[in-house]
């Protein structure tokens, strides 16, 4: 089976680098994908026009690289877990867990047994990850729980017991609005968010676990790095076409006036 490029960094104690794509675009994806990011998450929650078909063909367009495809589900469905899987996501992140039964749910989905109670079959992950991905994979996929709600905090002991649980993924914005405070930079200096975040850190490691964290870009990224996280995404294919364009614009107008 193809190894899985994320798990070998967090083997050797590296964080890994994400790019996030919303769009949909195939294009974008390979695009990005050829940028050197470690991994590209597919937001099939958020993300715009992201239908199965289109994760589908944004997972093929990544796989002319050794960039990582990953999925951030919609929800925690079993049915939909199974077949970004069999489609060849290397990694589902799942949104909204809240007890351990929603892990043992999320992690069931994503493991053949005896870990979970996953469905083989011929499928396009074959072609991408080796015909003897299901004699691997159990080792090669993993599978993040998205700590969102204090709930979840809460309940963090008894998640990071769930065998086959490969990690956390902070995300920060909804982790906020359980706070009852705004998301955005104002949630990162509020002293209960920032020890929720610390406190995921800290359960994963006294569980062997990995911690990871949305961010909001490079300069959080690193900081969440230092922090003791072991992913991060940068920056999505829609705000980084937007930033650009923005920056274009600006550089050209400021150029203009320098010459008038």
């Amino acid at each position: 089976m193809r190894p899985n490029k994320i798990k070998q960094l967090w083997k050797e104690g590296k964080p890994a680098v994400a790019g996030w794509l919303s769009t949909g675009s195939t294009y974008l994806a390979e695009v990005m994908a050829h940028a050197g990011f470690d991994a590209i998450i597919i937001d099939m929650q958020h993300g715009m026009g992201l239908s199965p078909e289109k994760a589908i063909a944004c997972m093929q367009a990544i796989s002319t690289t050794d960039t990582v495809p990953v999925c951030r589900m919609s929800w925690n469905d079993p049915k939909d877990i199974q077949f970004v899987l069999d489609a060849g996501a290397y990694g589902v992140i799942v949104p909204l867990v809240n007890t351990r039964a929603e892990a043992e749910q999320a992690v069931g989905a994503a493991k053949y047994p005896p870990l979970g109670f996953r469905s083989t079959g011929a499928n396009r992950v074959r072609l991408y990850a080796g015909a003897d991905y299901a004699q691997h994979a159990n080792e090669e996929v993993f599978v993040l729980a998205m700590i969102e709600t204090m709930q979840a905090v809460g309940n963090l002991e008894e998640i990071a017991k769930v065998k086959g649980l490969d990690g956390f993924y902070v995300g920060p914005g909804d982790l906020a609005f359980s706070l009852g405070i705004p998301g955005g930079p104002e949630a990162r200096r509020d002293p209960r968010h920032a020890a929720a975040c610390q406190r995921v850190v800290d359960v994963a490691r006294a569980h062997s676990l990995v911690p990871c964290h949305h961010g909001s870009g490079p300069e959080e990224a690193a900081d969440r790095f230092a922090q003791g996280f072991m992913m991060c995404q940068i920056g999505s294919d829609g705000g980084m076409v937007s930033n650009g364009c923005a920056a274009a614009l600006k550089a050209l107008t400021d150029l203009r006036a320098k010459r008038r």
